[in-house]
């Protein structure tokens, strides 16, 4: 039998937590806030300037809230958890450790089986972050109000049997009630139309809370209640949700930024994963060309109960060549930083600060470069967003996946609609309607037809995601693009050879 996914518990409505005691209602010292308020819920976002929405202000200081945890899930040879264990009242998820990583131990699959034998494992329940309790009050304040397309929660969903846990979900509103892709998929970098779908177009109601930096060393803080500047960063629901708490991180959202990664709006995009300090909470970003179907940046993030399968494939350095240039990227956003102020030293007892690790992925079939911080976050956006902006330069489709409450991040080339607008990808494939974009390459997959969801197997995923996967030789051309190898400027077309291979601006052969 197959080991199904639960839901997170929808026990966080915030009249819920009012009736709890004095210590179930203090997160981070703070009480838990009431209700947001919108005072223009049916206006456009377009008109959000003083509008007044909840607004969330987390602690501008870099680096992370507590002890770094990486690799929370163990690696490719470990169990997949068993998320139906008994687990408290106030944890939605299985709550992690105190610990750097999960003691998950071993369970095994019999051989030509659904069957699988789950070991127990120590829970620990810590208080829920602010954020994340907020999130998902107001997420579920706005499924009944019914602002969802459909139900997500009605969407079965189950672990593929194998040693990855590839996470299928039959979900058939994504593919008769999402919004259709009103952009080319062979240009990464477009200008933006205000003729086409924004997010300056949503309405105020769809608008969770408002997220901005405070000053200094400030504790996370909660106004149910507060002006909208000009053009504030915003959290909205996902309307064609794929999991629970499915929302958009909109940085800016009436600057208009057309959807490209830059180190600045991906910092926001890791502070936001840290703020909410749930390793069940991820986030990611799709390039157009790569599955990204609306041109306005913008990431996405829910929480699953399960591993991804990326999370637990193992990683390694790179060739040699692309892991110069990995050095150098790591090295030069700590001068810039150094540049900017920060200190040589981590918060950690005065020990020397640690750079951004960068490795490659292994077996798995999507080659990725996998970035991990070392004591800064800002370093880390740095690193990965002018990595992106290169490949940009480039014409080369991306994914992102943010993992780890912020500490990695998983950057992924992207060839399939390249292939697919060349014929390229066999028809049993491109029946069954899925596009793999930064949540499939990551390992959950939503399928769009009940008997695709039936026959799902480990053997169908792998296949289906090694043709967005670039060849080995190509991929560390692009490697190398990214990390900004010898002569290589984010932005600088004319310079996007790499390495001396002769890669042009056009984007890169993928055979």
């Amino acid at each position: 039998m197959a080991l199904m996914i639960s839901r997170a518990a929808t026990v966080y409505s915030l009249t819920q937590l009012e009736g709890n005691s004095d210590d179930e209602g203090h997160q981070h010292g703070l009480t838990t806030p009431v209700k947001g308020f919108l005072s223009a819920p049916e206006c456009a976002v377009k008109d959000v300037e003083g509008s007044l929405l909840p607004l969330y202000r987390f602690p501008g200081q870099d680096g992370f809230l507590g002890a770094k945890r990486t690799r929370s899930f163990g690696d490719l040879y470990s169990a997949v958890p068993d998320v139906n264990a008994p687990r408290g009242l106030n944890s939605p998820a299985l709550a992690y450790s105190s610990e750097d990583e999960f003691g998950f131990g071993e369970a095994s699959m019999s051989s030509g089986s659904d069957s699988m034998v789950v070991p127990q494992m120590n829970q620990v329940f810590p208080q829920r972050s602010l954020l994340d309790t907020l999130l998902l009050a107001e997420w579920e304040d706005r499924a009944e109000q019914g602002l969802f397309r459909y139900d997500v929660t009605a969407c079965p969903t189950k672990v593929v049997p194998g040693a990855y846990g590839f996470i299928a979900q039959c979900n058939e509103g994504r593919a008769s009630k999402k919004r259709p892709t009103e952009f080319r998929v062979d240009q990464v970098s477009q200008p933006f139309d205000d003729t086409k779908f924004n997010f300056t177009k949503a309405k105020q109601k769809e608008v969770l809370f408002q997220l901005e930096p405070a000053p200094g060393g400030a504790s996370p803080s909660y106004s149910a209640a507060a002006p909208a500047p000009v053009s504030p960063h915003l959290v909205l629901i996902n309307v064609s949700p794929i999991e629970y708490g499915h929302v958009l991180l909109v940085p800016r959202v009436v600057d208009k930024i057309p959807q490209l990664v830059a180190p600045d709006t991906l910092l926001l995009a890791l502070q936001f994963a840290r703020e909410a300090d749930n390793p069940y909470f991820r986030l990611s970003y799709n390039s157009l060309g790569a599955y990204g179907t609306i041109n306005h940046l913008h990431y996405q993030a829910y929480y699953l109960e399960a591993p991804f399968a990326i999370e637990r494939a193992p990683t390694a350095p790179l060739a040699p060549a692309a892991s110069c240039a990995a050095a150098s990227a790591a090295a030069a956003a700590a001068g810039r930083g150094a540049g900017l102020g920060r200190k040589a030293l981590s918060p950690r007892a005065g020990t020397p600060r640690r750079a951004v690790s960068i490795q490659q992925l292994l077996e798995y079939p999507v080659r990725t470069l996998v970035f991990e911080a070392g004591d800064s976050l800002e370093e880390l956006a740095d690193v990965v967003g002018r990595a992106c902006q290169r490949l940009t330069a480039a014409n080369v489709p991306h994914n992102l996946l943010i993992a780890d409450c912020g500490a990695r991040v998983f950057l992924y080339p992207n060839c399939f609609a390249e292939r697919k607008a060349k014929g390229e990808i066999p028809e049993d494939i491109l029946a069954t309607q899925v596009d793999p974009a930064g949540w499939e390459i990551a390992g959950h997959i939503v399928l769009k037809r009940q008997e695709d969801y039936a026959t799902v197997s480990q053997e169908w995923a792998w296949r289906l995601l090694s043709y967005a996967s670039y060849p080995e030789d190509r991929f560390f051309q692009v490697a190398c693009l990214a990390l900004g190898g010898p002569d290589h400027e984010a932005g600088d077309p004319a310079a996007a050879g790499c390495c001396g291979n002769g890669l042009g601006a056009d984007g890169i052969d993928t055979h």
